[in-house]
């Protein structure tokens, strides 16, 4: 008889339960009675998870949303630890989510539960002082970028670099003429992608800021069209009470329920709240503005402890900036709508960044749910 494999794993986000549906499905393949419980959304929910608590509840970023949901979280995180530590998973795999997830690795890890990180921590970029709790907490971490491993094998921590799934699964030429014609864009017309974040807090931070960008940008290009993915009933809401609020029902602007790749393939410029989707768009090879707005005092602490000058991951893969960058006091409408305009206008630029993002593609591609389950595979003892 077929002895139970339990795996907990915990993912904060999106991005993260994207990431955390394709490993689950990759150890599936090798290890067909595996069995996940833990914290994930749909894509997780779809690949057979046991939810013990909504992803929701974690997906909130900057320092004043942390403070605000402080003691919900903290909450959250002990009744995990004591039904992990009571219901002992054969490992815990902690899919991004680094505030929340490392103190939980470090009681499970004490515990003499195995502890994977899928997603290093951002050391390289601001706080890296977090290496040291993170060789305590962690048992091995799965890197997603090639500057990040080495790092990890100077402080003695095992390390595998897997790439990003985003890599594997976005086709190196997206079809734009056949999206346009799904969408029954007309080929002549400029149409721009406004992504304007996955959480509540970034989209109320943001709508404002991209619903005026978008109307300065119609004074130039009056038969502009615009794309707003939003990813939930929740943002969609926050959106449209701000489209109410600017009277702004009358702009070219439609929104989608998720699609917001199909809404990248088909627009001729992006304006993207720094995050995942930044990587997304440079795979998908568009021309892109990332831009930020946070409360004050986040911003403030961030900057702080920030050791380069790069915020979107674009530009921090590719060590320049190549792409525009527009974040906090500097993310006003009229700077966002000229960048937009000057990058979409400038056809040697584009074919640059297309040139540029491609290389990228090719380096980030390496069967990333495959090689992260190989390492996982020898943690998982009968």
């Amino acid at each position: 008889m077929t002895q139970q494999i339990v795996i907990g794993i915990v993912a904060g986000e999106a991005s993260g339960d994207l990431l955390g549906s394709h490993l689950m499905a990759a150890l599936k393949q090798a290890r067909p009675e595996v069995e996940f419980v833990g914290i994930g959304g749909p894509r997780m929910q779809s690949v057979g998870m046991n939810v013990l608590f909504p992803m929701e509840k974690l997906a909130v970023r900057g320092y004043v949303e942390v403070l605000r949901h402080y003691r919900e979280i903290v909450g959250i995180r002990r009744k995990l630890r004591k039904y992990f530590l009571d219901n002992r998973p054969n490992l815990f795999i902690a899919v991004d989510a680094p505030d929340f997830n490392l103190d939980l690795e470090l009681a499970l890890k004490r515990g003499g539960i195995p502890t994977i990180h899928y997603v290093s921590p951002s050391i390289w970029a601001w706080r890296g002082e977090r290496i040291n709790k993170i060789k305590r907490a962690v048992s091995h971490m799965l890197a997603l970028f090639p500057h990040e491993p080495e790092l990890y094998r100077q402080a003695g921590i095992p390390v595998d670099y897997v790439g990003h799934p985003l890599a594997d699964m976005l086709p190196d030429q997206p079809k734009r003429a056949e999206m346009r014609e799904t969408m029954r864009i007309p080929k002549q017309i400029k149409v721009f992608a406004l992504l304007p974040g996955s959480r509540q807090s970034e989209v109320k931070h943001l709508a404002r800021t991209y619903i005026e960008t978008a109307r300065l940008i119609l004074q130039q290009l009056p038969d502009a069209r615009f794309l707003v993915p939003l990813i939930s009933r929740e943002t969609r809401g926050i959106f449209e009470q701000v489209l109410y609020d600017c009277e702004a029902q009358e702009l070219p602007i439609t929104l989608l329920f998720g699609h917001a790749q199909d809404a990248m393939i088909a627009a001729d410029g992006v304006l993207v709240a720094s995050g995942t989707a930044t990587l997304e768009c440079a795979l998908l090879k568009r021309p892109m503005v990332i831009t930020y707005r946070m409360p004050a005092f986040s911003w403030w602490m961030i900057k702080r402890k920030r050791y380069q000058p790069y915020f979107g991951l674009p530009n921090i893969l590719c060590e320049r900036f190549v792409v525009p960058e527009l974040i906090q006091e500097d993310a006003t409408p009229e700077n966002l709508a000229q960048a937009l305009l000057n990058l979409v206008n400038d056809h040697d630029a584009v074919a640059q960044l297309e040139e540029t993002f491609a290389a990228l593609h090719g380096t980030l591609r390496q069967n990333t749910a495959q090689k992260a389950a190989a390492a996982i595979l020898p943690y998982l003892h009968d």
